[in-house]
């Protein structure tokens, strides 16, 4: 099967393979036709696994086919964080190279006044965060008139993130009449319900089991004192010659403080995280990228918005509050069909948070030590509690602590620390 066996267009294809694309993913083989149908559609892959392309290409082919209906944009996507919205413009400018459509994305912690220009000179679409999208619809920037599809790109994301109160403002004011696409890296309780009311008759797609790994991700646990995870952290990095890693923790300031003490290590690192401007986060992903950074330190906010290319290493420096948060931060190795590999540097104190992961993924994660390093403190090198046990019916969600968070990436200042619990939906994290 090849892109053009799914219905896309000739320039759809050729901008597919200019990007080193020739066989579809399983997200997008069954996403792309449902789309290309006009039908709403409810999809839910493994994080890394195409779900961008499976809406991107068909959308982008409906426009082309359809006629404008009126002024205004015409397809609307919303996502969660910063970087999410910046990596799914990025690939809608690259599809649609080879046509004319025109897009944009909005998101906060920049200057509004040249997003409102760009809006005024007219788009086709509009990648967005909430947040920013109603601060621009105040100001009467945007308008939603022409809108024929709406995109919730990583859904259960922005439930999480406490967007729902704006993405209910923004659904009142589009068009009934539109087709609506819903993808997520989960099938949540939260997003069952939130597509009763969004979707009609929708076609489903689910291609892996909800919050399971990608099998081609080599997992594993390093038992390790707190006190000695960042000199363990520097000793992996030097001895295997890691030159690309991303290692997340659960605070800014945690972000913060590693990121220091690798640099007294000599290793190159740089943080990113909702307390940085923007211009700070994109030189960081950017540098991280082109090499010029060894090791990108981040908390949950990339989890879902880092798209990196062969990302060959992951390390949990601190386990997620949120089982789920662990699938989605291993997620950004081991993409579109790449290996990779994920260890997490696991503490005494986080026994129960591996359990929690282990009941999740229904997957015990094997015990690896470094001589030195054996933890005096002594996690079990089995699991608490049976990896081989169910999830409860929420997915683990029922363990959350609930904390609230300041509005941040969206216009406001920074909140709390990103990746800590998820707070009530009437406050916004900081993206």
């Amino acid at each position: 099967m090849d892109f053009s066996s799914l219905g896309l267009s000739e320039k759809l294809v050729r901008a597919t393979a200019d990007q080193g694309y020739e066989t579809p993913s399983p997200i997008q083989a069954q996403a792309i036709p449902a789309v290309l149908s006009g039908k709403d559609v409810m999809a839910a892959a493994q994080t890394g696994t195409g779900k961008t392309a499976g809406f991107t290409l068909p959308l982008l082919q409906r426009l082309a086919e359809t006629p404008r209906q009126g002024k205004g944009i015409r397809a609307l996507i919303l996502a969660p964080t910063r970087e999410l919205a910046a990596q799914v413009a990025a690939s809608v400018e690259l599809y649609s190279k080879y046509m004319p459509t025109s897009s944009a994305v909005v998101f906060g912690g920049v200057k509004i006044n040249p997003q409102i220009a760009k809006l005024r000179r007219g788009v086709d679409v509009l990648v967005a965060t909430p947040g920013r999208l109603m601060d621009l619809y105040q100001q009467g920037a945007v308008r939603f008139d022409a809108v024929e599809t709406l995109v919730l790109d990583e859904a259960d994301r922005m439930l999480d993130m406490g967007f729902i109160r704006d993405i209910r403002k923004i659904l009142a004011l589009l068009p009934a009449k539109r087709q609506n696409l819903l993808f997520s890296a989960t099938f949540s309780g939260d997003i069952r319900k939130l597509a009763e009311g969004l979707l009609n008759d929708p076609v489903q797609v689910e291609v892996a089991t909800r919050n399971t790994t990608a099998d081609n991700v080599d997992q594993s646990v390093y038992p390790v004192d707190q006190s000695r995870k960042s000199a363990l952290l520097s000793q992996l990095v030097r001895q295997n010659g890691w030159q690309q890693v991303l290692v997340f923790t659960r605070t800014k300031h945690g972000a913060n403080r590693l990121t220091q003490k690798l640099e007294k290590d000599g290793i190159t690192a740089a943080a990113i995280h909702g307390n940085k401007s923007q211009g700070a986060r994109t030189r960081a992903l950017s540098n991280f990228k082109q090499g010029d950074v060894r090791v990108l330190v981040a908390t949950d906010i990339a989890a879902r918005g880092l798209d990196i290319k062969q990302l060959p290493q992951v390390v949990n420096f601190e386990l997620p509050n949120v089982p789920e948060d662990y699938v989605h931060r291993i997620g950004r190795t081991g993409r579109a069909g790449e290996s990779g590999n994920a260890l997490s540097l696991v503490s005494a104190d986080e026994g129960k948070m591996l359990a929690g992961i282990e009941r999740l993924i229904r997957k015990e994660i094997p015990r690896k030590t470094v001589e030195g390093f054996e933890p005096t403190a002594g996690l079990s090198t089995r699991p608490k509690t049976g990896g081989g046990q169910r999830p409860n019916g929420n997915g683990g969600r029922n363990a959350r602590p609930a904390q609230n968070r300041s509005r941040g990436g969206n216009g406001g200042s920074g909140g709390n620390s990103a990746g800590q619990s998820r707070r009530p939906a009437a406050r916004r994290q900081s993206a």
